[in-house]
């Protein structure tokens, strides 16, 4: 709002004094039109200036932009074993049997071109499956897997069609897979986010930071 203040009153400060300006130096005025006209330049590169540090600004927010995909909280339900209640952004609740020492979950992204996102086409993405992993990847390759769909198939993939036709879709930046994992840990609450470059996940509570904070 500041900005914005700044480039309507600069540049309508401008614009007035480009007119006296203009009618000074026809009533050869000149020294008063050459002086209005000076300083209407300036206050319209100040204009021209503030415009600049908004869309700058607006950039930033755009490309760093996160939106949520989700909460796990998880709780322990044995050696191993934990319980863990998937919360969608719209309410909806799944539950899974998680086995290991980390969770993992795995979408879909869909990236937009640095302009296409400017104008509001945010990344898209959907979750692919959520999985319990093994620190050691003896324990992963010798204990059991727990490994869940997040989506049901679909008869019309919209997808797929992308994956497909990407070449008609010019404002198209990537399209690719992306994961992230974190600790397991009883009471634990993070976080699922997509942003320009994927899934991130963050705890919310003390003990899913504690959990990260001792992770090796």
């Amino acid at each position: 709002m500041t900005f914005t203040a700044l480039i309507v009153v600069f540049a309508l400060a401008g614009v007035l004094l480009l007119f006296a300006a203009v009618r000074r130096l026809r009533r050869r005025r000149v020294f008063g039109g050459v002086l209005a006209g000076a300083t209407a330049l300036v206050l319209l590169l100040l204009s021209a200036c503030a415009a600049l540090i908004a869309v700058n600004l607006v950039t930033y927010q755009r490309l760093s932009f996160e939106q949520p995909a989700g909460e796990l909280q998880l709780g322990r339900s044995g050696p191993r074993e934990y319980s863990a209640v998937l919360t969608y952004p719209g309410g909806e609740r799944a539950t899974f049997a998680l086995r290991g020492d980390e969770w993992q979950v795995d979408a879909r992204v869909l990236k937009w071109h640095a302009f296409a996102n400017l104008v509001g086409f945010d990344t898209a993405y959907r979750l692919e499956r959520i999985s319990g992993r093994y620190a050691r990847i003896e324990d992963e390759r010798a204990q059991a897997r727990t490994v869940y769909a997040l989506n049901a198939p679909q008869r019309i993939d919209p997808w797929d069609l992308v994956h497909r036709y990407h070449s008609w879709l010019p404002w198209l930046d990537a399209f690719y897979g992306s994961a992230t994992f974190v600790p397991m840990a009883d009471g634990a609450l993070y976080e699922i986010k997509v942003s320009q470059s994927g899934l991130v996940a963050r705890p919310l509570n003390q003990a899913a930071r504690d959990a990260v904070g001792g992770w090796h």
